[in-house]
């Protein structure tokens, strides 16, 4: 008998949700661990269940896949800054340079502040992701939790 095609959908379920993610979580770490030998590149891997617990994979390890990203974030939002700055101050067709009269008309200074706006929401949604993924990575240096095992306590019969 083969494998049936299985329709992707939530589960609504709570307890067949759960019951699903954890027999199916391992495959995106096989699939990593993988992706991470065949083709020499490091990556990391975090994963939430459902009762948010951390699960992850990384090659070499996710601290230092995390560290590296954010580093290319931070320089990456600090050179858009400097060339948005660059282009609004030094550009004279910029919507900012033409003025009517004596001032800006109002619908440049609207395109303007609506674009500023956007670049703005943009940048601080960059930092917001920044700051879950450190707040998930010293979750996870503190409690690393690649494959949770349940800890069964046992007691020990007392001799008389």
């Amino acid at each position: 008998m083969g494998h049936r095609k299985i329709e992707i959908a939530i589960v609504k379920d709570p307890n067949m949700r759960q019951v699903t993610f954890s027999k199916r979580r391992t495959g995106p770490f096989k699939k990593a661990n993988e992706l991470s030998i065949l083709c020499d590149v490091e990556i990391a891997i975090v994963v939430f269940s459902i009762g948010n617990k951390p699960y992850s994979f990384g090659h070499p390890c996710v601290d230092v896949v995390a560290t590296k990203f954010l580093q290319l974030q931070q320089a990456a939002n600090s050179s858009n800054a400097k060339q948005i700055d660059a282009q609004g101050r030094n550009n004279p067709s910029n919507e900012l340079g033409r003025k009517e009269g004596c001032g800006v008309t109002q619908l440049s200074q609207c395109k303007e502040l609506q674009g500023s706006y956007l670049e703005f929401q943009h940048g601080v949604k960059d930092y917001i992701d920044a700051i879950e993924v450190s707040e998930c990575m010293i979750l996870l240096a503190q409690e690393p939790m690649v494959g949770i095992t349940k800890q069964v306590t046992t007691k020990r019969r007392k001799k008389n």
